[in-house]
């Protein structure tokens, strides 16, 4: 099956952080899959036995409001209405309910974006992680180097407060 040639940038500007979630809201799904928001809803609302709210959940008011003003009203057009968050496996689900050519193209699309980006934030987690690691052996590293310092100036001030006594023995 060919690939609907949307660039892997523009679907990953569509994905938000929502209620410590990535997802895509509803409006931005509809215009990748070149059909309106309403049509979209009206689907899966006949089917919301397949949208679990992990799968898919409404925006509530604050978060609505809070989206607007990040996004700008200009690309909300006339919807006042909560938008659909929609998690990943949403997305997936939707290509059962929007059933045409376009949106199983664009779905896999979507997929494959969200499988890489989770894959980097793995990533990311894991060079953090290694780094951190490092970090504590450095930490180690300058408290045993400390420790030694220390033992050398004692052995030192050991060397400097020698008393000289008289030495016993044959003399030459």
């Amino acid at each position: 099956m060919d690939e609907i040639g949307i660039p892997s940038e523009i679907i990953t500007n569509k994905i938000y952080f929502i209620r410590n979630q990535k997802v895509m809201l509803d409006s931005d799904l509809a215009e990748l899959y070149a059909i309106e928001t309403k049509q979209l809803k009206r689907q899966v609302r006949r089917n919301l036995e397949r949208f679990p709210d992990d799968f898919m959940f409404e925006l509530s008011a604050v978060e609505f409001e809070i989206l607007r003003s990040q996004i700008g009203t200009s690309s909300w057009g006339g919807n006042r209405l909560a938008p659909m968050a929609f998690t990943e496996q949403g997305v997936a689900m939707l290509s059962s309910v929007l059933n045409s050519p376009t949106a199983i193209k664009v779905n896999i699309q979507i997929i494959r974006v969200f499988t890489k980006i989770t894959k980097d934030l793995s990533d990311n987690l894991n060079i953090k992680l290694e780094i951190e690691d490092i970090k504590n052996k450095l930490s180690h590293q300058s408290k045993n180097i400390e420790l030694v310092f220390n033992y050398l100036d004692e052995l030192i001030d050991k060397q400097e407060n020698k008393i000289e006594r008289n030495k016993i023995g044959y003399k030459n």
